[in-house]
């Protein structure tokens, strides 16, 4: 029997070790190493384009307002208005492709993908109501951040790792990682 051969996709990461060293520097903690894993992604958002899956967008969203907040340059009320953005972003991205032809609310959809409920309401204060406080916006960036860890980039990790043989070369396993990246971009979709 002959083996065939997945397709390819092209992606705008050069391969895993490029994949995997933003996927540390996001999540290290450290600014000056977030800083520039931010900036890689942005290098992928310009060759990807609206290719770039949703999950890595909305991780670098957040991110970015934590590095920002950790700068100390931005006041309170535009750590604020940085975070909102960002969590309102990432609530109506992950939510909306799940809208069918009647408006489903927000809270359910919330609930199918496993976000916390009381995300959805921080996300309706943003938008509809009154600011919340900075220590709120904070502990729902890192709920959100912790999320996509694991339902994205971990899974990614996880993936890749799974069913290959030691013998493998890098060129598969970017083949994986690509796959991945397709594929959840499209269960993200």
């Amino acid at each position: 029997r002959k083996r065939l051969k997945p397709l390819r996709t092209v992606v705008a990461w050069r391969g895993r070790a490029e994949w995997d060293q933003v996927m540390v520097g996001l999540y290290c903690g450290d600014s000056r190493l977030q800083q520039e894993a931010l900036d890689r992604v942005s290098a992928w958002k310009s060759r990807y384009g609206p290719k770039m899956p949703l999950a890595v967008d909305c991780t670098a969203e957040l991110i970015r307002c934590k590095v920002l907040d950790s700068s100390g340059k931005l006041k309170s009320h535009e750590l604020i208005l940085s975070y909102g953005l960002a969590l309102v972003r990432f609530v109506n991205l992950i939510t909306e492709r799940k809208q069918k032809m009647v408006s489903i609310p927000l809270r359910q959809l919330a609930k199918e993908v496993d976000i916390p409920i009381w995300v959805v309401d921080l996300r309706h204060e943003l938008t509809h109501g009154k600011l919340p406080r900075l220590a709120l916006c904070r502990k729902g960036c890192d709920v959100v951040l912790d999320w996509l860890r694991k339902t994205y980039w971990s899974r990614q990790l996880g993936n890749n790792l799974c069913e290959e043989s030691e013998d493998e070369d890098e060129d598969e396993e970017q083949e994986g990682v690509e796959e991945n990246a397709e594929l959840d971009n499209d269960a993200w979709e």
